[in-house]
């Protein structure tokens, strides 16, 4: 028997008994060790198993999506990871026994048979796991800031060269199966403006001023599980951006608004709905998209070449054309190039440096 002082600052007697005065003792001893609040919460304590506190924390998770402040393409991912590789490694285990070292097992495991991309997200999710446990006094602290870096090279990125894109464009234009697949005009899209592949696909027709050669913000596609296709507001707080057009996108956008209300069978001037349309003329899946452009890349023999390569191309241009970080950013929808800067430029005003630079460049002729 013993006195101890528990974590809601009362002192109370603990006693633990056995057949031998040693294994009486071992007892206490084990008891206190694990011992925390003297009464569990929401049913989870240090014998709870893993896979507990993880549908807790995917609860909270959803929560947070159904509210607004979390995005559903975050909660498929997680749910994803947790499902196919937390649960299976670390279910069972007791959150008592949770370790360092069991969760670097984990996220090394991941490191070497995927990516060190998919690593990073496993521990992420691992913290907030055990940080719920934490804060529901089931643990004591969150082991994963004890971890060590996860470090491993990615995959350089390069742009594409002037003649890479003039021969790239050239192959799109003759090939049957991406004009079916309505891949030439989104490509030229991606290369003038360096939006991300959710973003140009939010594009409606009423985000556009063709005489003022600009567009609006628009959101990004994501598919929300049990939800379907739906626009969300974006990667990071600087997604919403106003940008000027080059010239030559512009021309494209003026014959694509006719060839499509030629097809859907509409005046011009009432011609609504996405500008890259399924063929029905609604939300076209991300998902599906990407699919056909791989088709294709790897029949053009541009295996390297995916969307972000354009907005990895549009950077160069503007880097080469003088543009400053901070403009690039704004191009991009970047959130930091420094604190100064987001702080005090405006970043939602649209400047003309961007589609004049673009105008310029020689991918597509003059």
């Amino acid at each position: 028997m013993t006195k101890y002082r528990d974590a809601d600052g009362v002192t109370r007697n603990v006693e633990r008994s056995g057949p031998t005065r040693a294994k009486a003792e071992r007892r206490l001893k084990a008891d206190l060790r694990d011992r925390l609040a003297p009464v569990r919460q929401v049913g989870i304590g240090p014998d709870s198993r893993f896979q507990e506190a993880a549908d807790l924390w995917l609860q909270e998770f959803e929560a947070a999506v159904a509210d607004g402040t979390r995005s559903p393409t975050s909660l498929d991912t997680y749910s994803g990871r947790l499902k196919g590789i937390i649960i299976p490694a670390l279910g069972q285990v007791r959150l008592r026994e949770v370790t360092v070292f069991r969760l670097e097992q984990v996220c090394q495991a991941v490191k070497r048979n995927q990516s060190v991309d998919s690593a990073r997200t496993v521990r992420t999710i691992l913290s907030g796991i055990c940080g719920l446990a934490v804060r529901y006094q089931a643990m004591t602290v969150n082991p994963v800031r004890h971890m060590g870096p996860l470090e491993g090279r990615r995959k350089a990125s390069r742009s594409l060269e002037p003649d890479e894109m003039r021969d790239l464009l050239a192959k799109l234009d003759s090939n049957e199966r991406a004009l079916r697949n309505d891949l030439p005009d989104l490509v030229r899209w991606y290369a003038g403006t360096g939006y991300r592949t959710g973003e140009a696909l939010a594009v409606q027709w009423q985000h556009l001023d063709l005489d003022a050669g600009a567009v609006a913000w628009a959101g990004s596609l994501i598919r929300g599980k049990g939800t379907g296709l739906l626009i969300n507001e974006g990667k990071t707080d600087v997604s919403e951006r106003a940008l000027a057009l080059p010239t030559w996108l512009v021309s494209m956008l003026r014959d694509r608004r006719a060839r499509l209300a030629e097809r859907f069978g509409v005046p011009l001037d009432d011609l609504d709905g996405p500008v890259f349309p399924n063929t029905k003329g609604g939300l076209r899946d991300k998902h599906n998209t990407l699919a056909r452009w791989r088709e294709f890349r790897a029949e053009a023999e541009y295996p390297w070449v995916t969307f972000k390569t354009f907005r990895k191309s549009v950077a160069t241009v503007l880097d080469g054309a003088g543009l400053t970080a901070r403009e690039i950013a704004d191009q991009l929808g970047h959130s930091k190039v420094s604190t100064t800067q987001d702080v005090y430029m405006g970043r939602r005003v649209t400047s003309r440096k961007a589609a004049e630079a673009l105008s310029e460049v020689e991918w597509f002729g003059k």
